[in-house]
């Protein structure tokens, strides 16, 4: 299964913030509706500059305190985020997330941003495959017996 199985379940749509964007506003946008667990920073024609997660919040407000709040995004964010394409195995993205101990990956094609996908997307394709793998030995099972 690849990438672009899970963009056409979830969509495309992907939640973004300008790096210049105040952190009060990135907690804002990711406390919902709907609650999410990161924000892709862009401010460029295409692709984007980085992401903030509600991780990077976390350790912002232990180093700099309830000043982080009037800091722009671009002071805490994660500049380099590894990312994958519509292409990629469902396998290789589990194993990059494993790697790089990101929960969020941008979607990128031809360099630019075309969706965004978790850890909890590709662990729902992972459990609906296993599924359907045992469904499918089971009535293997109880047609030779």
């Amino acid at each position: 299964m690849k990438v672009e199985s899970i963009l056409r379940a979830k969509g495309r749509q992907v939640s973004t913030i300008q790096p210049w964007a105040k952190v009060e506003q990135a907690i804002s946008q990711l406390t919902g509706p709907p609650k999410i667990g990161a924000l892709v920073v862009t401010g460029v024609p295409r692709g984007f500059t980085g992401m903030i997660t509600e991780r990077d919040i976390i350790r912002g407000m232990k180093m700099r305190g309830a000043d982080l709040l009037t800091m722009p995004v671009s002071s805490i964010m994660t500049h380099h985020v590894p990312t994958c394409s519509p292409t990629d195995s469902i396998a290789d993205v589990m194993m990059k997330m494993t790697r790089s101990r990101y929960r969020h990956l941008p979607v990128l094609d031809g360099g630019e941003l075309v969706g965004l996908v978790s850890i909890g997307d590709v662990v729902r394709v992972r459990v609906d495959e296993m599924e359907l793998e045992t469904g499918v030995l089971r009535d293997l099972y109880v047609a030779k017996h």
